[in-house]
């Protein structure tokens, strides 16, 4: 994958992809993965915004950003961004305000393309964490529990 800057996280090393006007996309990559600077202005404020938010997490993201997907997606996505920080929806109730079902909007927040920025890890399960990045268990888990740890504490959140 082709990377315009990775930036070293708390949890980890963020890829960033985007081109000179846009911000296509986010990948959690491990930790030994060596940063990268960012190739162009616009990936350097990428990286400056997302800086700022790991460092305050009342941070506002005014980037753009290219999203593909269907327009269910799109609707998800968008009522992702709108989840106040430090607070949670579940699959279920974000389902009945989008009159859709729990499971697409699971898949909906799997196929986010730019997490953090549209703030995946604010949908949870009834009766847990749900899953993030595709897995129920594990890294994924710990990188959304430091998410939600780190935006409702407004201070620093502990590392995984």
């Amino acid at each position: 994958m082709d990377y315009q800057a990775k930036l070293i996280v708390p949890f980890g090393v963020l890829g960033i992809r985007c081109n000179d006007r846009a911000l296509l996309g986010i990948d959690f990559l491990p930790s030994r993965e060596k940063p990268k600077r960012a190739t162009n202005p616009f990936s350097s404020t990428v990286c400056e915004q997302l800086l700022h938010y790991f460092s305050d997490p009342d941070a506002q993201f005014t980037v753009s950003f290219g999203t593909s997907g269907t327009a269910h997606q799109q609707k998800v996505w968008e009522a992702m961004r709108n989840i106040p920080r430090g607070e949670t929806r579940s699959y279920g109730e974000l389902a009945a305000e989008l009159k859709s079902a729990a499971q697409a909007i699971g898949q909906a927040c799997g196929s986010n393309p730019i997490p953090i920025v549209i703030p995946c890890h604010r949908v949870v399960g009834k009766s847990g964490l749900g899953g993030f990045m595709g897995h129920a268990s594990g890294a994924s888990l710990d990188i959304k529990r430091w998410l939600l740890a780190h935006e409702k504490n407004t201070g620093l959140a502990p590392h995984p």
